[in-house]
């Protein structure tokens, strides 16, 4: 899992010690999912253990729709979880411009005292007014500036003040604003959380009914699947097309990616020990001095999207028409990527799974 606790710890101390924030406001509801491809959510309609191929093709179906909507959900958790980083580091600068502000406003109250201060030991009477009763018409000529200069001294002086004062209301506004958001997005990744862990339970638990020959058998049918998948997309010619060559940085991520073969998918994990799909292609970029957004969805919003023709090693491959899953194409008709619970990062056909489009990060 990620550490982006210590930021949101360092907002919470700086902003709550000044004492400007409110109090959260209403919770709002974490958006549902987009439907999985199957139409199957949920634990409900759990196919009995099989007893052929065509009963275990059902249950490969179950899973395989469990698995992709905990994927969406797991995307959305990483989404609330990179906006609350970036909400933190906001609310952190907020909580230092108000420190800064608060301390400005002293010094001019303090200024604005001293200025009143003065006003009482002349006995109310300004300093230009005694300049201009005075018998010395020399003086008079001599202290004229300086009694210009001191009416627009205390002009400024006490627009800064106006002005400051707007500041700090300003700001306590704004962090009020972040806070209220960084706590509607906690609450939106529990939720995502909860779907997450109850679609994987359940995927899980249809797993463990089944005898070791049947998993097995399962193994193996999910295997024919995607090489089925892998060998249509191929017998397309596309291959033949493809002759992108890896720039520096694309090299560099699909070797990052590539030492990263083996190691557990876990949901919401940007290694170094564990990875989802989004969480390896996002640190293989980083890696590569190219950071990219953090899940799979926000990948195909944001990078330039590119003809699957003219790919070239280190794009990547964004999967299923909600943009659930993603893959690092490594040439040669192949991907590396973190399929899903239960399994580990590993090479992949790239045309195993359906695709939605390709993007390149150092367009």
């Amino acid at each position: 899992m990620s550490k982006r606790s210590t930021t949101t710890m360092a907002a919470v101390a700086l902003v709550c010690a000044l004492t400007v924030l409110t109090a959260p406001g209403a919770a709002y509801a974490a958006p549902t999912p987009p439907p999985s491809p199957s139409g199957a959510s949920g634990t409900s309609g759990t196919p009995a253990t099989p007893g052929g191929t065509k009963d275990l093709e059902a249950v490969r179906a179950k899973i395989d729709a469990l698995y992709h909507d905990a994927a969406v959900a797991t995307d959305a958790y990483n989404a609330a979880e990179e906006k609350a980083d970036k909400q933190s580091v906001e609310i952190v600068h907020l909580a230092q411009k108000i420190a800064a502000g608060q301390q400005r406003l002293e010094r001019l109250q303090k200024n604005a005292g001293a200025a009143a201060r003065e006003q009482y030991r002349t006995g109310g009477i300004p300093r230009e007014a005694q300049f201009m009763l005075s018998g010395d018409p020399q003086q008079f000529l001599d202290n004229a500036g300086r009694a210009y200069q001191g009416q627009q001294a205390t002009k400024n002086l006490v627009s800064q003040l106006t002005r400051t004062q707007k500041d700090l209301a300003d700001y306590a506004a704004d962090a009020s604003a972040k806070w209220k958001e960084l706590e509607e997005g906690r609450k939106k990744k529990a939720a995502a959380q909860k779907k997450i862990e109850k679609q994987i339970k359940a995927a899980q638990k249809i797993e463990s009914r089944l005898e070791k020959e049947e998993r097995e058998r399962l193994r193996k049918l999910e295997e024919e699947a995607e090489q089925k998948a892998q060998t249509a997309w191929l017998s397309s010619g596309v291959l033949k097309e493809i002759n992108g060559r890896a720039t520096k940085a694309g090299k560099a991520a699909v070797q990052f990616a590539t030492a990263q073969i083996g190691k557990p998918y876990v949901w919401g994990a940007e290694g170094p020990k564990s990875y989802d799909c989004s969480g390896l292609t996002s640190q293989a970029w980083a890696a590569a001095g190219q950071p990219i957004p953090r899940t799979s969805q926000e990948q195909w919003k944001r990078l330039k999207r590119i003809d699957i023709k003219d790919m070239r090693p280190g794009d990547l491959i964004i999967y299923h028409d909600d943009a659930s899953h993603v893959g690092m194409y490594i040439g040669d008709g192949a991907i590396i990527h973190a399929p899903r619970p239960g399994r580990s990062v590993t090479v992949a056909g790239a045309g195993s799974m359906a695709i939605l489009g390709v993007v390149r990060p150092d367009a």
